[in-house]
């Protein structure tokens, strides 16, 4: 983009993620308009796994300058809400020896997704929700079965990867952005580094990272250090929150007047941003950055995924992660129906209840207890086990004439239906049988049974559903001491 009468001139993009980034010759730049349109035009710039919520100097970017991918996506509509999947590519296939030494990786090609997360533009756009997906979760990946999510990079690139997403959170993915994660460190240094806090002591001989307990001011290759350690208790959970920390202080530092004001600063900022980008939908995020322009680090919140299991052992013998199925289904129900997570869930009005006629109380219920065995002092025990729970059963234990019942009967006179049905509830297995007789007896068969324990009234739970703790990327930030 420039402004009309303006002559061609800007960033030129060279080289792989970590340089090779040359400035052509410019002329002098005419100030944005408003601190809105600078915002506009970098909020946004990556949305980075490791690290980067932001993807913008999208007013010197053109599509053909972002790098595209076919991830199958659906589009929403032009202002509605959306979806968005952020994949981290651990590519290393371009790497030199030295850049190989220097981040202390291996050796290894291809391609691995090292953090996957699902960020939501809610549909009046001034609220975003970052949802990460820990690499280790155990699910189905489609047409593979049961996998880490991560796999499903490695199984079937961008395509598959969006439908792992879509089949375990129920959420339509309707934008695709892929970040290779290893270009974060040019984007970290062209902001003059970030500020993050830990509470604990990091030592990663892995990574390189030896940090005490503090704050620090990091560059990139630390600030990458940071963001994928897993030397901590517990492991990719702390990763996770690392993650969020670096990406609120990139965005603070992204939006900050130093960087807004300072052209080169932004434009390195730019450039080396959009080299590690590659998006479907191919409009270069253009579209994506108008809709963001009003939002805020205020406006931008992270939630974590319920867990049930931090310590699966798969069939694999795979170290792995288990989500809570049912409070995770709530969460991603309410950030599909565009809820804000920080407002808690409206509880669903509990039916009222057909009439229906009211059982009898044990307490109002006289019976006999016969032993239909031979059992000695079972019909004695079944007298016992009734009157705890309720019932009066002012005679002791007799016995029947006839011996071999294997079932327990619990037997009735006309019109004490209701009230056999109350006695039989609380001996499972007995059956119910109408006899020619007064009141109420019970023959107890050799099926011995146990007498259920009384039920007590429950006092409905006040909890509306499940309670999503969320921080903002304002309060995610650390400050310098």
């Amino acid at each position: 983009m420039r402004d009309e009468g303006e002559e061609d001139a800007g960033v030129l993009v060279g080289g792989d993620a970590y340089g090779g980034v040359k400035l052509a010759p410019t002329r002098p730049r005419r100030p944005l308009r408003s601190a809105r349109a600078r915002r506009r035009n970098v909020l946004l710039a990556g949305f980075l796994s490791t690290g980067i919520l932001v993807t913008t100097g999208v007013v010197w970017a053109t599509p053909r300058q972002i790098g595209t991918v076919d991830a199958g996506v659906t589009e929403p509509s032009a202002r509605g809400a959306e979806n968005i999947l952020l994949v981290g590519i651990d590519k290393r296939d371009d790497l030199s020896r030295r850049q190989q030494n220097l981040l202390k990786l291996g050796r290894e090609s291809g391609q691995r997704t090292d953090t996957i997360m699902v960020i939501h533009l809610s549909e009046d756009h001034k609220r975003v929700t970052v949802v990460s997906l820990p690499r280790d979760t155990w699910t189905t990946v489609p047409g593979k079965g049961e996998h880490k999510i991560n796999s499903a990079y490695q199984f079937g690139g961008p395509k598959l990867t969006k439908q792992t997403v879509e089949a375990v959170t129920g959420l339509q993915i309707n934008r695709y952005i892929e970040v290779n994660i290893l270009g974060f460190i040019d984007v970290v240094d062209s902001l003059g580094g970030v500020t993050v806090c830990t509470p604990v002591p990091i030592n990663d001989p892995k990574t390189g990272l030896n940090l005490p307990a503090g704050t620090h001011q990091l560059q990139g290759v630390q600030a990458l250090g940071y963001a994928r350690t897993r030397a901590t208790a517990r492991s990719d959970l702390d990763r996770i929150d690392r993650q969020q920390q670096v990406i609120s202080a990139l965005l603070n530092r992204a939006l900050s007047a130093d960087t807004l004001a300072n052209p080169a600063k932004l434009a390195a900022f730019v450039n080396s941003t959009l080299s590690t980008v590659k998006v479907d939908p191919d409009d270069g995020l253009l579209g994506l950055a108008t809709q963001m322009r009003d939002v805020s680090l205020q406006d931008v919140r992270f939630a974590e995924v319920p867990l049930s299991d931090v310590n699966y052992t798969a069939p694999t013998g795979e170290s792995a992660v288990l989500w809570d199925k049912k409070a995770a289904h709530e969460l991603f129900a309410r950030i599909g129906a565009d809820q804000d997570l920080t407002v808690p869930p409206t509880p669903k009005p509990t039916p009222t209840p057909k009439p229906t006629r009211s059982a009898v109380p044990p307490e109002k219920i006289t019976l006999e207890v016969k032993n239909g065995t031979l059992i000695t002092g079972l019909g004695a025990r079944t007298k016992e086990g009734l009157e705890a729970y309720g019932f009066k059963v002012p005679d002791q234990a007799g016995n029947t004439t006839k011996k071999g019942y294997k079932k327990t009967l619990v037997r009735y006179g006309k019109g004490l239906e209701d009230s056999a049905k109350a006695v039989a509830a609380a001996i499972p297995g007995a059956e119910l049988r109408e006899a020619d007789l007064k009141g109420i007896e019970v023959i107890v068969g050799s099926d011995q049974p146990k007498i259920a324990k009384p039920k007590t009234k429950s006092i409905p739970s006040t909890k509306p559903g499940v309670t999503t703790t969320t921080k903002t990327a304002m309060q995610n930030i650390c400050k310098k001491q």
